[in-house]
């Protein structure tokens, strides 16, 4: 029993990490790609939008995600409906959370990785006739695909630390939704210091497994291109 109260948030992070690093990457590229290179009325206001999160502190996130996710609200309501239950306190209001506070790392540093891409190869295929997806497929990615590793990174790494936003909306539940973070704080503040020591451990091995094998990847990826 120890031993499943014990990994039982380490789980739940890596679920709700991988779910919403990968929701937050993809939602990131797309966002990316439809305003690198492009200028409109209004662009600036929305990136200041999809920026806040990132300087906002956690608990307005969460106030935020609670407005627009709770039983009050029309997408609450339809949510409750497509899950079963109230979206809030279940573990994808951690993903959602996650997702929220991590999007702006991941889309600066696509974005960013997108426009360092040579835009008179673009051209140049597009006067050969290449459509738009075979542009993306065999110029963009592999030119940006370290600033996406990157990205992803960020964002999973944000998204496995997010603690004031999910305990606002997921609370602390033990086994449902209690993460690491705020197992770590249930922990101090019970003072069971060792018990909260050995998840910082487990924390860090996970962080530094990934951004090790992130580095690996980039280093290999340099060597080939040499």
């Amino acid at each position: 029993m120890i031993a499943n109260d014990f990994w039982s948030p380490v789980f739940l992070s890596l679920q709700v990490t991988m779910t919403s690093s990968i929701l937050t990457f993809l939602s990131a590229m797309v966002f990316a790609w439809i305003m690198t290179g492009r200028c409109f009325k209004g662009k600036m206001l929305l990136e200041t939008v999809v920026m806040l999160p990132m300087v906002l502190p956690p608990t307005v996130v969460g106030f935020g995600l609670l407005a627009i996710l709770g039983r009050e609200s029309w997408l609450g309501v339809l949510l409750e409906r497509m899950l079963g239950q109230p979206l809030i306190f279940h573990w994808w209001a951690a993903v959602a959370a996650a997702s929220v506070v991590s999007f702006p790392l991941v889309y600066q540093t696509v974005k960013t990785g997108l426009e360092n891409v040579d835009q008179e190869l673009l051209e140049a295929g597009r006067v050969l006739g290449a459509r738009e997806w075979q542009l993306a497929w065999k110029v963009t990615l592999p030119l940006s695909w370290r600033s996406l590793l990157a990205g992803y990174t960020l964002g999973f790494a944000r998204g496995l630390g997010e603690f004031g936003a999910t305990l606002m909306v997921a609370g602390n539940i033990p086994g449902k939704t209690q993460t690491v973070p705020t197992a770590i704080y249930l922990a101090v503040d019970m003072g069971r210091w060792n018990l909260a020591g050995a998840w910082v451990l487990v924390v860090v091995w996970i962080s530094f497994c990934l951004l090790g094998l992130g580095h690996w990847v980039r280093s290999r990826g340099a060597l080939g291109t040499r």
